[in-house]
């Protein structure tokens, strides 16, 4: 099974940092998953009126209220192909927010071959589906943009309560490490959440089995 990265990127996959076409590349063949374990050097939120709409995103496990500094995290991706027979990577991350609480983020990434894109579904039952734009700049880095969102059904998603997220993934050379940020905008509100840090990965050979706590609920076919 080819990466849902390597389909949407193309020829391009190969300008990647070898580090992240590794990473980018995990399709069940060489490696089955890739799990990073690092800290966040901050976690944000917008202002205050933003809270309420972050707490709801804590059902379904698509962002959450809690902000802070050097935060605990892991990312888990694993490649399968879902019941639809798609090629599937899932991205869960766990943000250890207080000393007895986790705040998870959960998405899985589809490769749809008819439109040539990655959708993105988002929480733990894909409610909402977000095509992306995949790019890599000239260091090879990973840079990610929303698009489009839909409901589950494909009803459109209004712009005023849509948040446009920006995800851009490098490896340090130096610290010998993977480096992320990210950070989610409404058009009229402005900032919303967003996370800086950085983290190792290790990688779980071809054959080992997806554990089922990353796997959504439900998955969307649309």
């Amino acid at each position: 099974m080819t990466s849902v990265f390597e389909h949407a990127l193309g020829d391009d996959f190969g300008r990647l940092h070898p580090r992240l076409q590794r990473r980018f590349g995990v399709d069940g063949g060489r490696d089955q998953g890739c799990v990073g374990t690092g800290v966040m050097t901050r976690v944000w939120r917008g202002p205050g009126f933003t809270a309420p709409f972050l707490h709801l995103g804590t059902l379904r496990h698509v962002l959450f209220p809690e902000t802070g500094a050097d935060i605990p995290f892991t990312i888990e991706n694993y490649a399968y192909r879902d019941t639809y027979d798609r090629p599937t990577l899932t991205f869960v991350r766990t943000f250890q927010v207080r000393p007895h609480r986790r705040r998870r983020f959960d998405a899985t990434m589809v490769y749809h071959p008819d439109r040539d894109v990655i959708v993105d579904y988002l929480g733990t039952t894909q409610h909402i589906a977000v095509d992306l734009d995949v790019t890599v700049d000239r260091t090879g880095g990973l840079h990610l943009r929303s698009g489009p969102q839909t409901f589950r059904g494909g009803l459109g998603c209004p712009r005023l309560i849509t948040g446009d997220a920006e995800v851009h993934e490098w490896w340090d050379e130096k610290s010998d490490r993977f480096r992320i940020q990210v950070s989610v905008t409404n058009r009229r509100f402005g900032p919303l959440f967003g996370y800086y840090g950085s983290f190792t990965a290790a990688y779980t050979p071809a054959g080992a089995p997806v554990p089922a706590a990353v796997r959504p609920l439900r998955e969307n076919a649309t």
